[in-house]
């Protein structure tokens, strides 16, 4: 199964979000809960941590970051309010309004936020004098953040506005356009803030684009359970009558002692193949079981296409 990118242009295809892919409003409920706690969470790492310590590690934030500190009069969220205007705007001419879809919400939402908390917490300075510490923080809120956003579909907007418009209008590699630049970002917090502040901001970059698969892989994986047993009908029952799930059942002939066997094959959550393991071991000891991690399943019952 191929493994979820972070950035719209490394891999992973942005899919505009519709009304009408919304089964039922509490379907709708949900998306729009995950996509503003994924986008709160990636301003509280841009106002907690980001900021106060300087870390400008490319994209809109790292640029808003040091916008801030050339114009004194303006903050962070103005000037990603301002950044991501005209990046909206860009992304509305050349893509079209249906094209950018809910990243137009992410764009301005995510500048809200981050305003918000300007406003409720005013952050004079960091947390700790541990700047490893708060480069971690920094690095985790946004990453998992931007993991739940990616993962139902959406966009957190800035860069990946830029990354869409190239892709659709060049043939430029955009995941090495995207990471140039955020370097580049990183090199400008260097001269501004200090060599020390450049390297961490340098370490933030590549640590973030890691983490935020890690998060995915982490809000996905399943278990793809196979189980061959001599109880085959007890095996049935229990997967789909406890566990209410649906399973492939086929029928294979073992190597060894020629004998035909049924073959289960189901797709669980970590607790589920925990209380099918348990339940074998109860029922039929000799059972054979294999469990294999899945960062993504797509289907019915699952995440859909």
């Amino acid at each position: 199964m191929e493994k979820p990118h972070n950035k719209a242009g490394k891999g992973r295809q942005l899919i505009p979000f519709r009304l009408e892919h919304m089964s039922s409003p509490g379907e709708f409920a949900k998306y729009a809960f995950l996509l503003n706690l994924g986008l709160f969470l990636t301003a509280a790492g841009i106002h907690l941590f980001k900021t106060p310590n300087h870390f400008a590690m490319g994209g809109t934030s790292g640029v808003s970051i040091i916008m801030a500190t050339l114009w004194p009069g303006m903050n962070v969220g103005g000037a990603l309010f301002i950044i991501n205007g005209i990046l909206v705007a860009l992304g509305i001419i050349f893509l079209g309004v249906k094209t950018m879809g809910v990243t137009i919400y992410s764009s301005f939402a995510l500048s809200a936020f981050v305003s918000l908390l300007e406003k409720i917490y005013p952050m004079s300075a960091p947390f700790t004098n541990d700047t490893l510490l708060e480069l971690c923080f920094a690095v985790a809120l946004p990453a998992a953040g931007s993991a739940i956003v990616f993962n139902v579909g959406a966009s957190t907007g800035g860069t990946d506005i830029v990354a869409m418009i190239l892709s659709k209008y060049t043939s430029m590699e955009i995941g090495r356009a995207l990471l140039i630049s955020d370097l580049a970002i990183a090199a400008w917090a260097g001269g501004l803030y200090g060599i020390a502040t450049g390297l961490y901001c340098v370490l933030g970059t590549f640590a973030k684009a890691f983490m935020v698969d890690s998060f995915i892989e982490s809000l996905n994986q399943r278990k793809v359970v196979t189980v061959i047993s001599s109880h085959p009908e007890d095996v049935k029952a229990f997967i789909l009558e406890k566990l209410h799930r649906s399973a492939t059942v086929y029928t294979a002939e073992g190597a060894y002692t020629g004998q035909a066997e049924q073959v289960f094959t189901t797709v669980l959550t970590r607790r589920q193949a925990v209380l099918l393991r348990n339940h074998l071991r109860r029922v039929d000891p000799k059972a054979f079981l294999t469990i294999v991690n899945s960062s993504e399943i797509v289907g019915k019952g699952f995440r859909a296409l």
